[in-house]
């Protein structure tokens, strides 16, 4: 027996950008320790012994920052458009998982404009509306839901032609 393959419209995973790459990460915080260290001895050879301690602290804080950035950068989104659904998987930054599946034919990709940093896109059915892509750009908001009403209706057309 063979199964018929489903025609898939639309297949993305979003991510939010990544601000810095491990590479770039370590040198960073090695030009940060650095200046912390020399800087920290300077102090303490005029007497100023404290003050070492606060570098320490600089660079403890700035490491954490970044460590709670790349953890929020974990966050993922995949849409799937095919003939009969739009199925949503979402991961959020901790590792839950979150998976729903639309029908396509009722799906409405939805965006407020005029487009600002708050005009969300939205994949509405019914009463439901489920917010996608929270962090990328407003153009790239714009770009994304102009394709996925594209494969929407793409897919409603198979529906038709079947």
């Amino acid at each position: 027996m063979s199964e018929v393959q489903e025609t898939i419209y639309f297949d993305a995973v979003l991510t939010p950008n990544r601000s810095l790459s491990p590479h770039g990460f370590a040198i960073v915080m090695a030009v940060v320790g650095i200046v912390s260290f020399f800087y920290g001895v300077a102090f303490v050879s005029i007497g100023a012994f404290p003050i070492l301690g606060f570098f320490g602290l600089d660079a403890l804080a700035i490491y954490l920052a970044f460590r709670w950035s790349f953890r929020q950068q974990r966050e993922e989104t995949r849409v799937t458009v095919t003939g009969k659904s739009l199925v949503l998987h979402h991961r959020k930054s901790d590792g839950t998982k979150r998976t729903v599946e639309l029908p396509a034919a009722f799906a409405r990709v939805e965006l407020d404009e005029p487009l600002t940093t708050t005009s969300w896109l939205r994949i509405e059915h019914g009463r439901t509306a489920y917010v996608i892509g929270r962090f990328l750009t407003p153009p790239e908001r714009k770009s994304l839901a102009t394709a996925l009403r594209l494969a929407i209706l793409n897919a409603r057309a198979e529906r038709h032609l079947a």
